[in-house]
């Protein structure tokens, strides 16, 4: 897995609900597992901007409720900092699902930004993505 260029604050705690940028299905999910993600004892674990989550998902189609799915987090509305000295943040938390833990996304396009971050370390959500910012 690629590095991310950025200094990526977590924003994003475990049982936070946030919305589906993709055309898969779902609307809403929550996060229920954050996969490689470091953390200390006693402490919950937190993710940010291009961390793999595992999603259980809240609001959408019949057959994708209650199921749960690996996802990419793509935007974050908590500040992060690039290297360049500017700091981004967006109005809402978005993922993107995934079919498996490789990056292959479980849609077939998003409409919505996603970050650069994102799109630099999941080449798979890059590429069905039509705005990066």
């Amino acid at each position: 897995m690629k590095a991310v260029s950025a200094k990526i604050t977590r924003g994003l705690n475990l049982g936070s609900l946030v919305d589906v940028a993709d055309n898969s299905g779902a609307k809403m999910v929550r996060i229920v597992a954050v996969k490689r993600g470091k953390g200390r004892k006693g402490r919950q674990l937190a993710c940010g901007l291009a961390d793999l989550v595992k999603v259980d998902v809240k609001e959408g189609s019949k057959e994708l409720k209650k199921q749960v799915f690996w996802a990419v987090v793509v935007r974050q509305r908590r500040p992060f900092r690039r290297l360049t000295g500017e700091r981004i943040f967006f109005e809402s938390n978005a993922v993107v699902l995934l079919k498996d833990e490789t990056g292959n996304p479980k849609g077939t396009q998003v409409k919505t930004a996603i970050a650069r971050e994102a799109a630099e370390r999941w080449p798979f959500v890059a590429k069905i993505s039509s705005i990066i910012v």
